[in-house]
């Protein structure tokens, strides 16, 4: 399936460019999203803009397409995913340092509530 998405350029414009470029970017947008207390939803409409973006790279470097339907939606698809992944890991680090009295990391992905302390103990 990968190979269909991305048959328009080569590997190494796929992954240096879209890869390597635009999810950096993607992953740091994610990154900004979440240091900033936004909504997850607003990495739905940062990944087409990346995703735009790195098809406009494309066309604009390596000559590749730049209306290609199925090339922009494997693209976007793949840094909205990026930029997903940023955002959670930057949002369960926030919560467990921002409040350890609260929180404690349960994993990579999520973080649980910290179990209250006993008041009848000596």
């Amino acid at each position: 399936m990968i190979e269909s998405l991305i048959s328009e350029i080569s590997w190494p414009v796929f992954w240096g460019l879209t890869v390597g470029l635009f999810g950096g970017c993607a992953f740091m947008t994610g990154q900004a999203a979440a240091s900033a207390w936004r909504p997850v939803g607003l990495m739905l409409l940062y990944g087409p803009l990346l995703g735009a973006g790195d098809r406009f790279l494309t066309y604009a470097l390596f000559q590749g397409p730049l209306w290609s339907l199925p090339g922009f939606l494997g693209h976007t698809v793949l840094l909205t995913a990026i930029a997903l992944t940023g955002y959670r890991l930057t949002l369960v680090r926030r919560m467990v340092t921002q409040y350890p009295w609260l929180y404690q990391r349960d994993g990579l992905w999520r973080w649980q509530e910290r179990a209250a302390p006993d008041e009848g103990s000596p």
